[in-house]
């Protein structure tokens, strides 16, 4: 899969992904830091990427329609720390060999998975 890491998101993960057999790239290494949500949302939707983010701004289906993406995931610790982010990190990879988020919103939390499809989708997964 081809996964963007939003500038929230260590760059350790990058590695994490990549020995998973994922080509990721991350928000700095194209010159992107601080680019607005919206500039970084067209980009990963022109580059059919999957974007990884702690910003929760993304979640919000109505201005970005996950149907319009290779999948928006946001990640969500109630205490985050680096080792929680890289755990969550692991877990959105492992989930990654069974399930595919285009067209879709994934949440993941500590242990859990929570998805937004589009009404009338379902994928058996939630």
């Amino acid at each position: 899969m081809k996964i963007k890491l939003d500038e929230n998101i260590d760059l350790r993960a990058k590695d994490i992904l990549i020995l998973e057999g994922h080509e990721v790239v991350t928000v700095a290494e194209e010159g992107l830091m601080g680019a607005p949500d919206e500039d970084i949302a067209r980009i990963v939707k022109q580059e059919k990427m999957c974007l990884l983010t702690l910003d929760l701004g993304f979640a919000n289906v109505l201005r970005y329609p996950p149907k319009d993406y290779a999948g928006i995931v946001v990640l969500r610790h109630p205490r985050l720390t680096t080792q929680g982010l890289l755990d969550l990190v692991r877990q959105f990879a492992g989930l990654l060999k069974n399930n595919d988020p285009s067209g879709r919103l994934w949440i993941v939390e500590p242990g859990r998975l929570r998805i937004w499809e589009p009404k009338g989708e379902t994928n058996g997964h939630e």
